[in-house]
């Protein structure tokens, strides 16, 4: 049966890597139909906005989204259209800062999803690490929920409720069944923040004892840090809320190689977004060096979501095969191989696997 997936290219280095990926989805016989759809650069040209009010329509429509990296435009927002609001409410439009995160935004996302595997003939800080880092996106202090005092202080507030924090423990413990993973480790400051963080804590202890077969560790997100370095094989799934999980996530990806080679999603309320962990890169646009294994890698976890699951493996498997040749490593893993080289020796490996 085929599915519809809503694709869109990206900007920078996007059209490169959702190019390789889908090539190697074809060739491991994905059966998706991609529905292509305005967003980006391309569409501010042509549209006025990088969001068009059809696009996340069709988006929302369809539940399922695969995407490369879009630019961040903070001069240029992108504002959702009276169609969102609800009727006698008096709410304004929301005001997002970037298409990726309008999509998020409105598909009520929770959980962002980035794997940092230190895959063999990469050079990497952390050999053995293979991670999946679970953070909260819909609270927290990144929601830049902030004002200024009379006085001149500046206050951001910190906020952590038990649904947000609910959802996205419950999320962990299930994603670590589905795949699975051994560990659910969650990552917290609750000796110093007992309010905030102690709820998370306290939400993610209840909720581990509905998994017992699940192991449950606690740690400070400092040590947690510290240990990711030290030891990067002790972690399995990490949770933690907003900002903890988007430092963590990028210290993991430094650990592992690079962040070039890490999958990531974004899993929401109203639909889900498949996509790179990493931005748009404008510097190496067009010059065909760009590393297409997060993109790649992300197509094999939404492949995984569909219930493809040897297909997602034979990708992921085909990905660890290229990447222990050094013929096969891009600019960022100190190599000189092209998007192109990288996706044909992806594609010669996944014929071993199907």
């Amino acid at each position: 049966m085929t599915t519809k997936v809503a694709f869109f290219p990206g900007d920078g280095i996007g059209p490169e890597i959702t190019d390789a990926a889908l090539a190697v989805m074809d060739a491991a016989g994905a059966a998706i139909e991609w529905v292509r759809l305005p967003g980006g650069d391309d569409a501010r040209k042509t549209r006025g906005t990088p969001m068009p009010d059809e696009t996340l329509l069709a988006f929302l429509d369809i539940g399922l989204g695969f995407k490369g990296p879009f630019a961040v435009a903070m001069e240029d927002p992108v504002i959702v259209p009276e169609w969102r609001r609800d009727p006698g409410s008096g709410r304004r439009p929301r005001s997002y800062n970037s298409a990726t995160n309008a999509l998020r935004g409105e598909a009520g996302g929770f959980a962002a999803v980035r794997l940092a595997r230190a895959f063999p003939g990469v050079p990497a800080a952390g050999p053995g690490l293979d991670a999946v880092i679970v953070r909260e996106i819909s609270e927290d202090i990144y929601i830049a929920n902030e004002y200024t005092t009379q006085n001149g202080a500046a206050v951001a507030l910190k906020v952590i409720t038990r649904e947000g924090s609910e959802r996205v423990v419950r999320f962990a413990f299930e994603f670590a069944r589905r795949h699975a993973r051994q560990k659910v480790a969650v990552a917290h400051k609750a000796n110093v923040l007992k309010q905030t963080d102690g709820l998370f804590l306290r939400t993610a202890r209840r909720i581990a004892a509905e998994y017992p077969d699940i192991e449950f560790e606690e740690i400070y997100i400092d040590a947690a840090c510290a240990r990711l370095v030290e030891r990067p094989a002790s972690f399995d799934v990490a949770v933690m809320p907003n900002q903890y999980g988007d430092i963590m996530s990028d210290l993991a990806s430094a650990v592992a190689g690079s962040i070039g080679i890490g999958g990531g999603a974004t899993f929401g309320r109203r639909a889900h977004l498949f996509e790179p962990v990493h931005g748009t890169a404008p510097d190496i646009a067009g010059k065909g060096v760009a590393n297409p294994v997060s993109q790649i890698l992300s197509a094999a976890l939404l492949l995984r979501y569909l219930g493809e699951t040897a297909r997602g493996e034979a990708i992921e498997k085909a990905v660890a095969d290229a990447l222990l040749e050094p013929r096969n490593h891009t600019p960022d893993l100190k190599g000189r191989a092209t998007t192109r080289g990288v996706t044909d020796a992806i594609i010669e490996a996944l014929a071993r696997y199907l």
